[in-house]
């Protein structure tokens, strides 16, 4: 059964590896993915991602032989774009941006605050020198440069624009210490007897203090906090209104929300990640949603995925806040993660993936599978094999299920991930050389998610068809012999 699954799932030809490497997976992984579990994610699919559509098409005449070509997923398939412009040579640029239209239709843009606004009232908006294509052909080791995986956003904005990718920025609020808050936000905001007075506490005697006793310790600092952070969302809304289509308005911050730090009469917050604005979630949504067009997403972002975080999604949205979805992230960052999944091992099965989803489900939000890691073990033949099995029965399964709106891949070439993350959970080698995991995307999203058929018009000159929800080309031609091309748009429930 094993070598028919594997046939029959993996694509062999279409992955570029032999048949013979079909062992890369044990018997045991193939009970948990059997049969049965994949006909469950089949009917699912055809279930809850495709629709019916009956279309009135202007001069068509009955009996006309119509071809339905698909041209673009309502549902999102996307990944980070970190390293726009940066992986140093023109060749690999082109190949990296061509993915965006290709087999992705969806940009998680950088706007770590850490980054971006290196030196306060100075956002990276717009391109410098240092942000250009140029600048990073000749750099000898990008990792070591402060902006590395951190572009200016006007030029990818533009980009994307042109190519008609869905925008989403990433992050705009995170009490991540290391990756998104500026040095000088403490450093140059705090005055010298507040910063000195938390400095001698540090962090075991603010944990002796309520909320209230550091915030009459450090009156100017938790005012600022608050401004600053308004700020930001005002800059961001001022500055790019619509054209940025959803944000992850907060990341991860449910393990607060789990501890009880968000109080909402506090004017600061004990967070695990340091001194935060009090309540700080429910405010930024708040704010977000006064600045921001109401065409703009508004999704909350956090790896927790247990009843906690879906409490806290319903706690906030009973409070008035706007989310409008859920984002869920899923990392295999150990390459041993991925070796005891091909083993058979009880980590990232079937059913697991449907009581996660279960328990998310009940906030009533549509899910977003916002960051996406998956490691090659070794990057061998049969490391790359086992990556490539992984996102394919994973894509799948996590495309079949109801409130799922989008999956979104995060690192896309090897060794170009954030310090902690595995060099090895690319689509791409750092050559830009697909590996079996991009065949593997690829024909899921291109070729079987993709609906391509001829049909015959209706004697009222309709077009009835059913396929994956999206655009579509409808073609014909009519009677003196000339091509003719409609554009229409399936959607669920029609």
């Amino acid at each position: 059964m094993k070598a028919t699954m594997m046939g029959c799932l993996v694509c062999t030809a279409t992955l570029g590896y032999a048949a013979e490497q079909d062992v890369a997976m044990s018997d045991t992984y193939w009970k948990i993915w059997n049969p049965e579990v994949q006909t469950r994610i089949d009917r699912d699919i055809e279930q809850h991602r495709q629709a019916d559509g009956i279309f009135a098409v202007a001069d068509l005449a009955a009996g006309t032989e119509v071809q339905v070509e698909q041209l673009t997923h309502d549902f999102f398939f996307g990944a980070n774009i970190f390293n726009f412009n940066q992986l140093g040579t023109p060749e690999y640029n082109r190949k990296y941006k061509q993915l965006f239209g290709t087999l992705f239709n969806s940009a998680s843009i950088p706007f770590y605050w850490k980054k971006f606004e290196m030196e306060p009232n100075h956002p990276r908006f717009r391109a410098e020198e240092r942000d250009s294509e140029e600048y990073w052909n000749a750099v000898a080791e990008p990792k070591r440069e402060p902006h590395w995986r951190r572009p200016a956003t006007d030029p990818i904005v533009a980009f994307c624009e042109r190519q008609g990718i869905r925008l989403h920025g990433h992050p705009i609020i995170w009490g991540n210490r290391t990756w998104h808050h500026p040095e000088w936000l403490f450093d140059q905001v705090c005055p010298a007897g507040e910063k000195e007075a938390i400095l001698q506490l540090g962090k075991d005697g603010l944990a002796q203090l309520t909320p209230a006793e550091i915030a009459e310790l450090a009156p100017v600092f938790t005012r600022e906090l608050r401004r600053l952070f308004q700020k930001r969302v005002v800059e961001l809304a001022e500055h790019y209104g619509d054209r940025i289509h959803s944000w992850d308005v907060v990341n991860e911050s449910a393990t607060d929300y789990a501890r009880g730090a968000m109080v909402p009469a506090d004017a600061i917050c004990k967070s695990h990640y340091g001194l935060m604005p009090g309540d700080y979630t429910y405010h930024a949504f708040q704010a977000v949603d006064r600045v921001f067009p109401s065409s703009v997403v508004l999704n909350i972002n956090d790896y927790l995925n247990n009843e906690k975080y879906a409490e806290q999604a319903k706690h906030l949205l009973a409070r008035g806040c706007r989310i409008d979805v859920l984002g869920s992230q899923m990392h295999l960052f150990n390459p041993q993660q991925c070796l005891d999944i091909a083993d058979g091992k009880p980590l990232l099965t079937p059913d697991s993936i449907w009581r996660q989803m279960e328990i998310l489900a009940t906030a009533g939000l549509p899910i977003h599978l916002s960051e996406i890691t998956i490691t090659s073990p070794g990057n061998d033949e049969r490391g790359k094999a086992i990556q490539a099995v992984i996102a394919r029965n994973v894509y799948r399964l996590w495309f079949s299920i109801k409130p799922m709106m989008g999956i979104t891949w995060w690192n896309v070439v090897d060794d170009c991930g954030a310090p902690g993350e595995p060099a090895i959970s690319g689509l791409f080698l750092r050559d830009m050389q697909p590996k079996p995991s991009f065949h593997a995307l690829n024909d899921l999203i291109n070729h079987q998610w993709k609906t391509r058929t001829t049909v015959t018009a209706g004697a009222d000159g309709t077009v009835a068809f059913r396929g994956f929800c999206g655009r579509y080309r409808l073609s014909w031609i009519d009677a003196d012999g000339n091509k003719r091309q409609a554009e229409v748009h399936l959607v669920g429930g029609t």
